[in-house]
């Protein structure tokens, strides 16, 4: 099949866009309001963007508590979801109120983070301290901004469990990191295996690199 996104003429129950884009990884972004509150929510439109130095991004569709609270604190943490945290990071994903905190209306313990205000996931092998950097409009074709945005961070500080550190490396086997598919279906990695790069090459005149 074919078919035309802008016109959605794919014919099927629901749209296939988000089950071919995959896997793609949560960014479970916890942020601190104004006045206090705790917020913690999973998106997966999320992605490392470089890392000379480390930047992230998050995408979100209309202007929700962690992208307002990262614009107006100017931080946020992304902690990474196991398959162990896989039932508290669907809970945390509920339409919960403003003034609601998502980690204490399911019981999820908190840990301070280093360089930022808002707190990571206690139980998560990692977390990523961000500064905010800028909110990114996406606009529709005749340029208009729609209601969905790319939230930029730099990460300024970095916590690993020092469980998961074999031989000097971050050994992730075996715990089941999330991952989104389509529909309502989540992944997790579960196979793990090593390519060498190959050698550089010379490439010729005329032919693109």
């Amino acid at each position: 099949m074919h078919y035309d996104p802008r016109k959605k003429n794919h014919g099927l129950p629901h749209d296939p866009f988000l089950s071919l884009v995959v896997p793609r990884p949560i960014g479970w972004i916890s942020t601190v309001s104004r006045s206090g509150v705790v917020n913690l929510a999973p998106y997966s439109y999320f992605s490392a963007m470089c890392s000379r130095p480390p930047h992230v991004v998050f995408g979100s569709g209309g202007r929700k508590d962690s992208q307002r609270n990262a614009e107006e604190t100017g931080e946020f943490v992304c902690n990474l979801a196991t398959f162990d945290l896989r039932e508290e990071m669907n809970q945390s994903s509920a339409d919960y109120g403003q003034e609601e905190s998502e980690p204490q209306a399911i019981g999820l313990e908190l840990a301070p983070s280093i360089n930022v205000r808002a707190p990571r996931v206690a139980r998560a092998p990692a977390a990523l301290e961000c500064q905010y950097i800028k909110t990114i409009d996406i606009p529709d074709e005749q340029g208009n901004p729609i209601s969905h945005s790319i939230v930029l961070g730099r990460v300024v500080g970095i916590y690993i469990n020092d469980q998961i550190i074999r031989d000097g490396q971050v050994d992730l086997r075996g715990l089941g990191v999330l991952s989104r598919l389509g529909y309502t279906e989540y992944g997790v990695l579960d196979t793990i295996f090593a390519m060498a790069r190959p050698a550089s090459t010379q490439v010729k005149s005329g032919h693109g690199g």
